[in-house]
């Protein structure tokens, strides 16, 4: 079998009339349609199985990822929100192509799975400028993300300075000193001054 001319899905969707309408939309580009399901109950059989379309929610990413191991089947999941974490989780889990159930049109859909069956991974302009934006504040926020004056401040507190001695150190004022360290604090998750020298200093930040 061709999969770049009969590509072979099976179709997950909670919403029975909207699993329906997938279903049509695909026989009438020339899908092959292996079976249906809803939460995945009855659970795929994905031997033969090209795409798995499954609805995103709860423990779905999960059991479809497990599903799929073994398999060539390609995962496409749809999800009713965006929510930037949970489209990390998916795109991190090797999905294929995410759909957003509110855009979802029969061109939309049989044009991404045309593409996922090729080997093209597909997610809509808009949701991926939202897992962009999300990654770099994911980033902005992370240990390597300090600016060098955070990191400067944070050196001086792991050898043991007061807020004081800093600003003197850095030709600071004592306010500045303290909204460096709030951030640092807030960048790193960490609730004491202590606690942020102890996580920086095991993440090899300072």
């Amino acid at each position: 079998m061709d999969t770049q001319l009969t590509p072979s899905v099976w179709v997950d969707d909670t919403h029975a009339i909207f699993r329906r309408g997938m279903v049509a939309s695909l026989m009438a580009d020339g899908f092959l349609i292996r079976g249906e399901s809803a939460g995945l109950r009855p659970i795929p059989r994905l031997h033969n199985v090209d795409v798995l379309v499954f609805d995103c929610v709860g423990p779905s990413l999960r059991q479809a990822v497990r599903l799929a191991q073994g398999s060539d089947a390609k995962l496409v999941a749809t999800v009713h929100e965006i929510r930037e974490p949970q489209l990390c989780e998916i795109v991190q889990a090797g999905v294929a192509a995410v759909l957003l159930h509110s855009q979802l049109t029969p061109d939309v859909l049989v044009t991404s799975l045309r593409a996922v069956s090729a080997g093209t991974m597909t997610v809509p302009q808009d949701l991926l400028q939202r897992l962009l934006l999300h990654v770099s504040k994911a980033v902005s926020h992370a240990p390597g993300g300090l600016s060098p004056r955070e990191t400067d401040v944070l050196r001086l507190l792991a050898d043991g300075l007061e807020t004081r001695e800093i600003a003197r150190n850095l030709c600071f004022s004592e306010r500045t000193v303290k909204n460096v360290v709030h951030d640092i604090l807030m960048k790193l998750n960490c609730r004491t001054r202590a606690h942020a020298v102890a996580f920086a200093t095991r993440s090899g930040v300072i």
